[in-house]
């Protein structure tokens, strides 16, 4: 639920800092407000603005599940000023939020289905999302798969997630590094996610497919899961980059007809087609 003014963020404490992978951050933040904290409410594929304080703000997904109501997440790659300045933060200080925005996985038509994650380095945070909150609602779905790969064993984010979710005998993962990208006591596979992907040849059959990465991954993944049996209209994917000002109005996520700050972040594969060819 937004706040009474859209422009005025919510004040988060950070109350946890994790060290993912080089460069790469998750902030758990609760409300300084337990008001605010109360009536706050968002669903699975929403994002929000982050912000410091003099330094602006940058706009990430909320990598928690809303089934975790007590705070929550977001995981960034420090990049740029604002980043920068997330970067320099400690547990403790208090930053800005703006949201919820965007429009949502629809976990809801997926129940009953077979779930297939498909994500690629610092993509995996808009996943976690859904992944936990499949995992908090397991009995609504069937078979859960989830396949990530990054460029190397140190940039797989999520790392202590990760065994995690290997050691659940309610879903399956595989993990995989770029070829170059492993070491000496890696026991995952070994190849490019869409390779790695197309061998594993999931079933298609009553399976929703969501897919997050680089463009050059999903550029290559989609063309697999379609080889695979998937329809455009079963494969899901959420779209952060260019988002700015999160409502529409400052145009940096303007994609033909669509905002996709407004419409998205989150299309099917079937809305994407519709759209300019550099989405």
């Amino acid at each position: 639920m937004l706040s009474a003014n859209t422009y005025n963020p919510y004040l988060m404490r950070i109350e946890k800092i994790t060290d993912e992978a080089p460069g790469v951050k998750t902030f758990q933040l609760k409300f300084t407000n337990n008001a605010d904290r109360e009536h706050f409410t968002f669903s699975t594929g929403q994002f929000g603005e982050y912000s410091v304080f003099g330094e602006g703000e940058s706009t990430f997904c909320i990598a928690s599940s809303p089934t975790r109501k007590e705070y929550i997440e977001c995981t960034f790659r420090q990049a740029g000023r604002v980043t920068s300045a997330l970067a320099r933060k400690e547990e403790g200080d208090v930053i800005g939020f703006r949201g919820p925005y965007g429009n949502i996985f629809p976990l809801e038509e997926w129940k009953g289905k077979n779930l297939l994650f498909i994500a690629g380095g610092i993509a995996l945070p808009p996943m976690r999302s859904v992944i936990w909150n499949a995992l908090d609602l397991r009995d609504w779905f069937k078979d859960v798969t989830v396949v990530y790969g990054a460029r190397s064993v140190a940039d797989l984010v999520y790392k202590h997630e990760l065994n995690q979710w290997s050691e659940r005998p309610d879903m399956k993962l595989v993990t995989t590094v770029d070829p170059g990208g492993e070491n000496p006591v890696w026991k995952g596979k070994i190849g490019f996610v869409p390779k790695v992907l197309e061998d594993l040849a999931p079933s298609s059959e009553n399976t929703i497919a969501i897919v997050c990465g680089p463009p050059v991954m999903i550029k290559f993944t989609f063309p697999v899961l379609e080889k695979l049996g998937f329809t455009p209209q079963t494969m899901f994917t959420t779209l952060e980059n260019r988002m700015k000002c999160g409502v529409g109005k400052c145009g940096h996520c303007a994609a033909g007809p669509v905002y996709v700050c407004k419409d998205g972040p989150v299309f099917t594969y079937e809305q994407l087609l519709q759209l300019p060819a550099e989405y």
